[in-house]
């Protein structure tokens, strides 16, 4: 369970962007979306490898 506390006086619409950043952040919708639909391991795996390159690429640009 997420709770969020409040402060006295505390906007409510800083609280609530308080909320969705904590629910983003324990990955239930991300779960639920990949689990609608089995996606076979070895596609997992590719996709992981690419992101993994893309990444690495990002680095070595910065540098």
């Amino acid at each position: 369970m997420i709770i969020v506390p409040i402060k006295e006086g505390e906007n409510i619409e800083r609280a609530l962007k308080k909320f969705k950043r904590k629910f983003e952040k324990t990955g239930i919708v991300k779960e639920l979306r990949s689990r609608q639909a089995f996606v076979k391991p070895s596609i997992v795996k590719r996709k992981q490898k690419i992101h993994a390159v893309y990444v690495q690429k990002l680095h070595l640009a910065e540098e």
